[in-house]
């Protein structure tokens, strides 16, 4: 009969020799070994045989044949995996993935469209920054800081001395532009801005704007209004849209913008508040004050100015019921939109 030192040598060479083909081998392995009916398990009843003062020698013996099954087991699983990798990654009969194509945002196709409407008449794009000074935003616009118009636009200062904000309007880029180039000028500034609003179906406290503005000499209301329904009959198809008298403090005479809302057919919903009208932006001759803020000689030169929201347009362009899905980043929703331009 063998002795014990002599089985746990064979089961050694045995455990080394052992060869894997697939899974089913691995398992097999790890049943015939590591199992509690395996044979590792088995060799801790042959300590009977051992005599009383080799039992410390049976037990180093056994537990380094345990870690040796245990390490093969490693070794044979990582070669398993490394095959299956290597299958996989090399197998050319396997279907592709499909190649998932990106699209732009909803509303950068609209900004996209509406400048190319724009451009058409010659009005170049201009941009600036997201985090504005009081002079830019208010006061070059005539809005002084004792102007109740303020009050219309709720504000998010970034300092204690209210110098500094998160751009309520794009016309501040308009500020800018004007103190730095020379008129004529036609313009239009799309970009993001903020304002301290309730979110729901048609608001939102960020949103964008995309505003225009000319200076020239002898620009008239018919101009702007001219050039208002262009761009409504470019966008939409249709110049359905009304201008009523309404206030802003940098345009005189004022009018708000208004057009046949596509979503209830003028029936009345939710986004054009039961009215069967959308207020898209407003518009208005520049009042000679921002012009003289600017070092321009109102006797001389005069323009008009607009400004539009991009989420109400892309609203009644889509036919969207509610402003918030421009933002919860839903693949569902935005994998609908394909744009036009390359």
């Amino acid at each position: 009969m063998a002795s014990w030192q002599e089985k746990f040598k064979h089961l050694k060479e045995e455990i080394n020799s052992f060869k894997i083909e697939n899974q089913s081998s691995l398992e097999e392995f790890r049943l015939k070994f590591l199992s509690t009916k395996g044979l590792i398990k088995e060799s801790m009843s042959w300590i009977s045989e051992v005599p009383k003062e080799e039992k410390k020698n049976f037990g180093l013996l056994a537990n380094e044949v345990k870690q040796l099954a245990e390490r093969k087991f490693q070794e044979l699983s990582a070669q398993m995996n490394s095959k299956q990798t290597d299958t996989k990654r090399y197998d050319m009969t396997m279907p592709s993935s499909p190649a998932l194509i990106a699209t732009r945002h909803p509303l950068k196709i609209i900004e996209q469209k509406i400048i190319r409407i724009f451009s058409q008449l010659g009005f170049a794009v201009q941009l600036g920054p997201e985090i504005e000074d009081d002079w830019h935003n208010f006061t070059g616009l005539n809005t002084p800081k004792d102007h109740p118009a303020r009050d219309m636009q709720d504000t998010f200062y970034l300092t204690q001395d209210l110098s500094y904000l998160l751009r309520t309007q794009t016309s501040s880029t308009q500020i800018r532009v004007l103190e730095t180039q020379d008129v004529p000028l036609k313009i239009i500034t799309p970009g993001r801005v903020y304002r301290n609003e309730t979110i729901s179906a048609r608001a939102h406290c960020t949103f964008h704007q995309i505003e225009g503005l000319y200076v020239d000499r002898q620009v008239s209301m018919s101009d702007l209004k001219q050039t208002v329904y262009f761009f409504a009959k470019q966008m939409f198809g249709s110049d359905q849209i009304r201008l009523r008298p309404s206030y802003f403090p940098f345009t005189e005479p004022s009018a708000e913008i208004d057009i046949s809302c596509f979503i209830c057919a003028q029936k009345g919903c939710n986004v054009c508040k039961k009215s069967g009208w959308v207020e898209i932006g407003g518009c208005g001759m520049v009042d000679p004050q921002v012009l003289i803020n600017c070092k321009i000689n109102p006797d001389e030169f005069n323009g008009y100015a607009f400004g539009m929201g991009l989420e109400r347009i892309a609203m009644l362009y889509y036919q969207i019921n509610d402003i918030r899905h421009f933002w919860h980043s839903d693949l569902r929703f935005l994998s609908q939109f394909k744009s036009e331009f390359p």
